[in-house]
């Protein structure tokens, strides 16, 4: 079997209070992957991501990116993995979109073609490719989101983390952000989604994983997840809507 692209192994963060935000998580992730971790509001979600990417440091366990612990990850963490916050604001800093996609590739270095280069490649990606004089401000809900991605491919990230993508966006803009992740599927990104609404985007998943109260209670393959689901774990089985997993997306 590959390498895993994250080793996570006996996860703890526990904060100054007492209060246990991760309880003894261990997974692994693997690389060209589209995964689901589900959980309600304060279930963890959030928190295993900056931790993933060692914007959190864990209170115990160890979590290693490619083989190498994080903090000898380093740059190569940075420029291969990237988080799509869930308030897509907090991450938008450019006076037009295509100065903000531009951002992260100059702070790599990047020449101003390659700058120019990788700007029209995520807008294009992306479906932006007519906003990019626009300022941030006149975008959409979805097309925020959809910016945030766009930040995050210039900077050349195979794996992309999204937390709640669809919150606060009405139909057309889930629809929108819905596009962006089948196509990075498709292009063979890894993905870690993290939602509650499994309706809107499971079909997509290759793998589920169910978190509460900061632990791991289930993962594999989304049927027999969904079949093994309990109430107190917070999530919804989205089939009593669709027919079946491969039904549960808002694409149609």
């Amino acid at each position: 079997m590959a390498e895993p692209l994250f080793s996570v192994k006996n996860l703890v963060k526990v904060f100054p209070n007492g209060n246990r935000g991760i309880s003894g998580i261990s997974l692994d992730l693997y690389a060209g992957e589209c995964v689901i971790i589900a959980g309600s509001n304060g279930s963890g979600k959030t928190l295993l991501a900056e931790m993933l990417l060692g914007l959190t440091d864990p209170t115990e366990g160890e979590i290693r990116f490619q083989g190498l612990a994080l903090d000898d990850a380093g740059e190569t963490l940075r420029q291969r993995a990237g988080l799509v916050f869930q308030n897509a604001d907090a991450q938008i800093i450019g006076e037009t979109v295509a100065e903000d996609i531009g951002f992260g590739p100059k702070n790599l270095g990047c020449s101003k073609e390659e700058v120019g280069r990788r700007v029209r490649a995520a807008l294009a990606a992306v479906g932006l490719e007519d906003k990019g004089d626009y300022p941030p401000r006149r975008l959409s809900g979805g097309e925020k989101r959809r910016l945030a991605v766009a930040g995050v491919l210039a900077m050349g990230c195979e794996t992309m983390i999204l937390d709640e993508p669809f919150a606060n966006l009405d139909w057309p803009g889930v629809v929108q952000v819905l596009r962006v992740i089948r196509d990075l599927n498709q292009a063979g990104k890894t993905l870690i989604v993290l939602t509650h609404e499994l309706e809107k985007v499971l079909a997509f998943a290759d793998r589920l994983i169910i978190l509460n109260r900061g632990r791991i209670r289930d993962d594999g393959p989304p049927e027999g997840v969904l079949g093994r689901l309990k109430d107190e774990y917070g999530v919804r089985d989205p089939r009593f809507l669709y027919t079946a997993v491969k039904d549960c997306t808002w694409l149609g």
